[in-house]
């Protein structure tokens, strides 16, 4: 059967070896990279150069897909070091407002039940499925609330979510707690200080998050409830930059299948898979016109 447990027991056991095996090096290029884009960016809007209202935006979207960091962070992928993963993965989630040890719950429970309607935690919000119902998703106020929310939940316990097992609920208060405190200090900088975190930070994220959460809908957005990762989520083929930014997770489905390699390997990955059947688009405009295709068949004629 061609799945992705054929696919990644067809492979030797010493490529399994190297594929599979953390290193420190590449993430942290690929951070210092990902960092410094951001550095020249807030730069340019802290200092008022020519155009600096350009960098708002392009800034929101270099810090809303941190999130793709903070994805690989909880599959301690991105550096050989745990307490490295740890560390990034908190610092994420607080410019984020996702906080880490929860995120990683839910996340693990999304990789058990991918796809699946009523196990994954992900679709426990619908799908857009009008062009009304895609814009408010885009605009990302349910985004901001749900957060916000899961935080406040997060500062008494927990909720009452399947995932969270009763001995990660003082670990998920304390970390709940640390970031409230944070946040509160941010504040008062904000009022009494200076500004610069909401034009640095929060604005920016206003433009960055729709970006996000139009790339996240091609992830598993029209896929099967099946199963087999080649099919219940999607590979997009993009450019460089977006390679770049979402550290390498447009290979989304090669990620499913063998969640345990790098993000540095998962293009090998990618070739490898090429003769197994999978779900791959090509980039990210041919999956906004297949996706909203029943949108324009739906709407009515002027």
């Amino acid at each position: 059967m061609s799945d992705h447990k054929s696919f990644v027991a067809g492979i030797d056991p010493a490529t399994r070896a190297d594929l599979t095996k953390p290193r420190n090096r590449p993430g942290l290029v690929h951070l210092a990279g990902h960092l410094g884009v951001i550095a020249v960016l807030g730069t340019w809007i802290t200092t008022g150069a020519w155009g600096w209202p350009i960098a708002v935006p392009l800034l929101g979207v270099a810090l809303a897909f941190l999130f793709t960091l903070q994805h690989e962070c909880t599959h301690a992928t991105p550096f050989r070091s745990a307490w490295l993963n740890t560390v990034v993965g908190h610092a994420t989630g607080v410019i984020l407002i996702q906080p880490f040890y929860w995120f990683r719950a839910f996340h693990m429970a999304h990789h058990k039940y991918t796809n699946l309607p009523g196990k994954d935690p992900e679709l426990s919000g619908p799908k857009p499925k009008s062009w009304s119902e895609l814009a408010w998703h885009l605009i990302g106020v349910d985004y901001w609330r749900a957060k916000i929310a899961t935080l406040a939940v997060n500062a008494r316990g927990g909720g009452e979510e399947p995932y969270l097992s009763d001995r990660m609920r003082p670990r998920i208060r304390g970390e709940a707690g640390a970031m409230i405190t944070l946040y509160t200090l941010a504040l008062i900088f904000s009022l009494v200080v200076s500004p610069i975190l909401f034009w640095v930070w929060l604005l920016p994220l206003v433009f960055g998050f729709p970006v996000l959460r139009l790339y996240l809908l091609a992830e598993h957005g029209g896929c099967p409830p099946v199963a087999n990762m080649f099919e219940n989520s999607r590979t997009t083929l993009t450019n460089r930059v977006v390679y770049f930014l979402a550290w390498n997770m447009p290979y989304h489905a090669e990620h499913h299948a063998w969640p345990t390699v790098p993000f540095h390997n998962l293009p090998e990955v990618h070739a490898l898979a090429s003769g197994y059947p999978q779900v791959v688009t090509e980039g990210y405009a041919r999956f906004a016109r297949d996706f909203t295709e029943d949108f324009r068949a739906r709407a009515p004629l002027s």
